[in-house]
């Protein structure tokens, strides 16, 4: 960011007083400007025993599988973000069951949020971003085709707590080289 949203002169990389990172800062009327980390909120869609997953139409990862998630919109709580995001990709409506998984990905600033919820009626299609959506059973999940690392954890997270049938939430960080996942 070169200018000021606020007033449109420049901006200096700049610790502002009781800071401790280095932030743009208006030259002209002070207004500091904070890059805050993305959120974004989606679902494991269940419908009995099956997995709705969708085939991505549009880049990142163009034609790959992945759960239906996207960015957190203002105003919405993550559980209506995580309703939008799934009834926009697969035209599947979904009650939400609990929060299920969360990721942390700093190195590329993001926050990732999923519900495990129930497909409501059935019902489900392929929205704008979605060449296809399909429900899986674990033994056809395409593991060599999904999209993010993200969308495998939960997948092997879910497959395995389905067997004890406890669903704990489950909270890591992916990106690091400790967990090799990308």
């Amino acid at each position: 960011m070169r200018f000021c949203t606020a007033c449109g002169h420049t901006t200096i990389d700049k610790i502002p007083l009781g800071d401790h990172q280095v932030r743009k800062v208006c030259t002209h009327c002070g207004t500091i400007h904070y890059v805050n980390p993305k959120v974004i909120c989606g679902a494991l869609a269940l419908w009995g025993d099956k997995v709705l997953l969708c085939r991505r139409a549009i880049e990142p990862r163009y034609g790959l599988w992945t759960l239906p998630a996207g960015y957190m919109e203002l105003f919405e709580t993550m559980e209506q973000g995580a309703a939008r995001e799934t009834r926009e990709e697969s035209e599947a409506e979904i009650e939400i069951e609990q929060l299920y998984c969360m990721y942390n990905i700093p190195r590329i600033g993001q926050i990732y949020v999923l519900f495990k919820g129930n497909i409501i009626d059935g019902h489900f299609g392929a929205g704008e971003e979605t060449i296809e959506s399909r429900l899986f059973e674990e033994k056809d999940i395409p593991w060599n085709e999904l999209a993010f690392p993200s969308v495998e954890r939960t997948l092997r997270h879910y497959f395995a707590d389905r067997k004890n049938n406890q669903f704990p939430t489950h909270l890591e960080t992916l990106g690091t080289r400790l967990d090799h996942t990308g």
